[in-house]
């Protein structure tokens, strides 16, 4: 089952973000190597410039869903005000189509 996770950015959390990047990207990369990471990317604010993370995960259930969103370095580090996860149903542009 597919999933978004749709995780939002404390206000003025940019230079938390920022140096918690690389082992996000690292974190992601593996994901990414065991089919787990669909995709994923940064929300921008009107000054296009990161308010939070998107990004679609392949996984048995929901509580594994939110076992990856868990593991995020940036929600280690407390980056995140929020973290919705839904199912998610991806019938356009899906690479495996």
């Amino acid at each position: 089952m597919f999933y978004a996770l749709m995780c939002k950015d404390k206000p003025g959390s940019l230079d938390l973000r920022m140096a918690t990047r690389p082992p996000h990207v690292e974190y992601l990369k593996g994901l990414e190597a065991k089919g787990v990471l669909k995709m994923a990317g940064p929300l921008l604010g009107d000054d296009e410039k990161p308010i939070g993370s998107l990004l679609v995960v392949s996984t048995a259930d929901k509580a594994e869903a939110e076992a990856v969103a868990a593991g995020d370095p940036y929600a280690l580090a407390g980056l995140f005000a929020t973290t919705e996860i839904r199912a998610f149903n991806w019938t356009f542009g899906k690479p495996e189509a």
